[in-house]
């Protein structure tokens, strides 16, 4: 497995993806207001010097996404951290989160700032792990 960075021909697969975890707890895409986002990934997040990374397994397939999209001075979102039911429990979510904060922190973000549902707990759990403080 690796971590690419994502662009505007990844844009379906990762809607799908995405789209699907949020059914599968629940949740109601909502392409005209919080998912926009992933109608132009380029724009959304790599113009504004954030970015939006990809776990890709061994068959080259989108398994995990993870947005960081610029937020004020010296602060960035995380957003879209999603990971493909199959692969959970296994440390990914762990990885693509260490993974974000190295992007971010290599971006020359200071902050991470993330909002979350507060129904998907295992990823609640996830960020308190990794330091993240509720605010």
């Amino acid at each position: 497995m690796h971590f690419r960075s994502a662009t505007n021909a990844d844009a379906p697969r990762v809607r799908d993806l995405v789209f699907a975890i949020l059914r599968e707890f629940g949740f109601t895409p909502d392409t005209c207001g919080t998912d926009s986002d992933l109608t132009d990934i380029e724009a959304s997040y790599l113009a504004g010097g954030g970015a939006f990374e990809l776990l890709i397994n061994d068959q080259d397939c989108i398994i995990g996404t993870v947005g960081l999209m610029p937020h004020g001075e010296g602060a960035c979102e995380l957003r879209k951290m999603y990971l493909a039911q199959e692969h959970r429990g296994r440390g990914l979510g762990k990885l693509m989160l260490e993974n974000a904060i190295a992007t971010a922190r290599r971006l020359g973000f200071r902050r991470i700032e993330l909002e979350t549902e507060s129904r998907l707990v295992d990823a609640i759990r996830l960020y308190k792990h990794l330091g993240f403080q509720p605010i």
